[in-house]
């Protein structure tokens, strides 16, 4: 499930994978990497006197903080979120994987823990036949990795960051006479991991910040709204936002308030990148997450090989996308970032997996296992989720529809992994007849449908991407960041 509206991003070509490799450390990331080595050293020992009793034993440890900002009419606020540190020790006995977790981060605690967990390990009474679970630990080898970070959230004061949003949310505001709100939301974060087993020990920066403006219009009558959302992994160089952006929004806000209701039905439809990446999100992302293969709960588990699609549809998964937010070079459980092809030309090719499932299943870890906090379980979990790009252009497609419908500005949606139906709700769409824009807007818009007849409908895709983000639920919780993403996409569904 989407849980949160999308984040419009920069655009870029398509090219998985591999993009974000790692690069050298700045200075200050080294010195950083350094202290944590030197502080955490002693998890290296832990595992080691674990794997004396285990066969598999892991550690990571994870701090974590930021700030937002607040902006709106008559109204500033700002506040740190609060500093969050803790650890989970994982150990296998060969047939089950159990986890311990602590806010407790010094060695003797750390160390006591591990002995408790070995002990329950080892006298683990399952309620009827286990399975052998032989856990490989193939990665992640030693490494330091941070975020490339051009101007540091840190090097900014509060008061100045506090004038320069509130300037731009001024600036939006004053575009239109109808405005009756507009906000302005900064947020940024920090993320540092330390994680060890037998292959190694890996330090992990992660920087993320979010920029969301919105602006509301009201004819008297009903209220109406868009948004320009910035956000990436990264540092305040992704939030600048342009004079045409801010003009954009408020033109198409103020346009939602003469929109149209769509009459319900079939047609055929260019979803925008943003809606593109709600969908490869919802059809082929929680979908594929192999957790939901070992619980029986996913239909695509019996689609492995199998031609879901069309010609055009290509899926990947990819953690290595150059300031993608859902963006890591480590996963929670060890594994190196690496990109996952889940759709070839229409073929499922598989799925995102988590330690456990990947071992369960038998078949290649991907980078998946991701944790909302080190008090949770790790689960299999979307990074960057998208379509891979076509080779037409945006007014190719438009002129290539006699009647049809742009559809633009996904907010969320949501799937039914077993019955592999979704869900997607848009912000608006803009009507095309004889392969031009009339002008007519309709909003609010839901698509609907079954996947594999959604994406057997694809004929066409812009050749290049554009990319969103926000947050993710396993369910209704288990929040993680994500980013989803892909080109202009037409295809025939059924809105409402």
């Amino acid at each position: 499930m989407k849980a949160s509206p999308a984040l419009h991003g920069p655009t870029r070509q398509a090219l998985p994978f591999g993009l974000m490799s790692a690069l050298d450390l700045s200075s200050a990331d080294a010195d950083e990497a350094l202290r944590l080595r030197e502080r955490f050293g002693f998890l290296r020992e832990i595992v080691d006197e674990m794997e004396r009793s285990v066969p598999y034993a892991s550690a990571l440890i994870r701090f974590s903080n930021g700030q937002s900002i607040d902006l709106r009419d008559g109204e500033q606020s700002a506040s740190r979120n609060d500093p969050q540190s803790g650890v989970v020790l994982t150990a296998s006995n060969g047939h089950s994987l159990e986890e311990s977790a602590s806010d407790a981060i010094d060695a003797d605690s750390i160390r006591h823990a591990a002995r408790e967990l070995v002990e329950r390990v080892l006298h683990h009474r399952p309620d009827g036949p286990e399975p052998d679970l032989a856990i490989q630990a193939d990665g992640p080898g030693d490494g330091d990795f941070a975020t490339p970070v051009i101007v540091d959230p840190r090097s900014v004061s509060l008061t100045e960051r506090i004038a320069r949003y509130e300037a731009i949310r001024q600036r939006l505001r004053a575009l239109d006479d109808r405005a009756v709100q507009a906000t302005a939301i900064h947020r940024e974060g920090s993320q540092v991991s330390i994680f060890a087993n037998r292959s190694g020990m890996t330090t992990q920066q992660i920087r993320r910040v979010v920029l969301l403006l919105q602006l509301f219009v009201s004819d008297g009558q009903q209220r109406q709204f868009d948004v320009v959302i910035k956000a990436g992994t990264g540092g305040l160089e992704l939030l600048e936002v342009s004079e045409a952006e801010l003009a954009e929004c408020a033109a198409t806000a103020g346009s939602l308030l003469s929109a149209g209701s769509i009459a319900a039905g079939t047609y055929d439809v260019i979803a925008d990148p943003l809606t593109t990446g709600t969908i490869a999100h919802e059809a082929f992302g929680h979908g594929v997450e192999t957790d939901m293969f070992v619980k029986e709960r996913a239909r695509a588990a019996e689609y492995v090989g199998q031609r879901v699609g069309s010609e055009l549809v290509n899926i990947y998964d990819d953690p290595t996308v150059p300031a993608g937010y859902g963006s890591y070079f480590v996963d929670d459980e060890g594994q190196r970032a690496n990109g996952t092809t889940i759709i070839r030309h229409g073929v499922f090719q598989r799925g995102i997996t988590d330690l456990y499932s990947a071992t369960r299943l038998g078949i290649p870890r991907s980078a998946n296992g991701r944790r909302e906090s080190v008090q949770r379980k790790a689960y299999a979990r979307m990074s960057n989720t998208f379509f891979g790009a076509g080779g037409s252009t945006l007014d190719e497609l438009i002129s290539g529809l006699d009647d049809g419908l742009l559809v633009c500005r996904s907010l969320n949606g949501m799937e039914d992994p077993k019955g592999w139906g979704i869900q997607i709700w848009a912000n608006f769409a803009r009507e095309i007849k004889h392969g031009r824009l009339t002008g007519t807007i309709f909003s609010p818009i839901a698509l609907t449908g079954y996947v594999p007849d959604l994406l057997a409908d694809v004929s066409g895709a812009s050749d290049t991407i554009e990319w969103s983000s926000g947050s993710c639920g396993k369910g209704w919780k288990e929040i993680v960041p994500v980013g989803s993403g892909g080109p202009y996409l037409r295809i025939r569904c059924r809105l409402g």
